[in-house]
């Protein structure tokens, strides 16, 4: 389903995915720390909060600043961000004394349990995402040594007798659905989880949904963003003209000079203020002329 906007002076008509802009997980995490703010000073989130430059500079002029360690001496609440954290840090803030808030998204806490059931049952756990991802850094710690990290692109690994699969919570559906074909082939037992967030899979039907019909689409969001990028990559492999951008401030009016219908989409973690700024600034420029 989608949102229409009023068409352009320069019949230059607008279509907003209805399912743009912040997730369950994502909201909840930033009203907690916005409200930690209201109630004291000292509050830090370990690393960025969501991935979102704009909102966690919000943050910070509230007081609510990032942090690396959980050691610093001006920690009076520290608030754990959406994706997770790795469970040996998890064990290591039971012994402090200042306020933990855990805004791990309540999707990304169910992998991290099912991980570790699968774990605890005697299967290789496999988890499909991005290595480098802190929610699959997170999912790690909790999967056992003989975990398999595998990404959509990569070949099936050697793989046990017994295997259990866990998902990065923003990775697209047909990732999943491949590596059970592979592996079905391979091992005697799979046994799967789909943790994947039913919010990504909407969010990328949606957009596909629209981008059918539009001559460009611009993707909004962080580009340290998991979610925003799959958006963007669905997107260039339809064949449409797409821009990625975080703010307004990126747009340029040449893009628009012989469209007709412009698409908008974003990320889970792009608050409703930076959509409606874009969809703003594309009225403006294509009231011009």
């Amino acid at each position: 389903m989608i949102t229409m906007a009023a068409p352009l002076k320069k019949n230059i008509e607008v279509i907003t995915a209805k399912r743009a802009g912040f997730c369950f997980g994502v909201k909840r995490a930033v009203d907690i720390a916005f409200k930690a703010a209201k109630k004291s000073t000292g509050v830090y989130t370990l690393g960025p909060i969501i991935h979102n430059p704009q909102v966690v500079e919000q943050l910070k002029e509230e007081g609510v600043l990032p942090i690396d360690s959980i050691d610093d001496r001006r920690i009076k609440t520290l608030i754990i961000r959406t994706h997770g954290v790795p469970r040996e840090i998890t064990e290591e803030l039971a012994n402090k004394r200042y306020e933990i808030i855990d805004a791990t998204c309540p999707f990304v806490k169910k992998a991290q349990q099912y991980a570790k059931l699968l774990k605890d049952d005697g299967y290789q756990v496999v988890i499909i995402g991005d290595r480098e991802h802190p929610e699959v850094k997170g999912l790690m710690s909790y999967a056992g040594n003989d975990v398999v990290i595998v990404r959509g692109d990569n070949k099936l690994p050697k793989l046990k007798s017994r295997v259990g699969v866990v998902v990065q919570t923003t990775q697209p559906v047909n990732i999943l659905t491949k590596f059970i074909s592979d592996a079905v082939q391979h091992v005697i037992e799979l046994k799967v989880f789909n943790t994947i967030c039913n919010s990504t899979g909407l969010r990328l039907k949606d957009t596909r949904g629209i981008a059918k019909e539009l001559d460009l689409i611009v993707v909004v969001g962080g580009k340290n963003s998991a979610n925003t990028t799959q958006l963007a990559n669905l997107c260039f492999s339809l064949g449409i003209q797409t821009h990625h951008i975080e703010t307004s401030l990126e747009l340029r009016e040449e893009w628009f000079s012989d469209v007709h219908k412009v698409g908008i989409t974003a990320g889970a973690s792009t608050p409703d203020w930076i959509i409606k700024e874009v969809e703003r600034s594309i009225r403006d420029i294509g009231g011009r002329g």
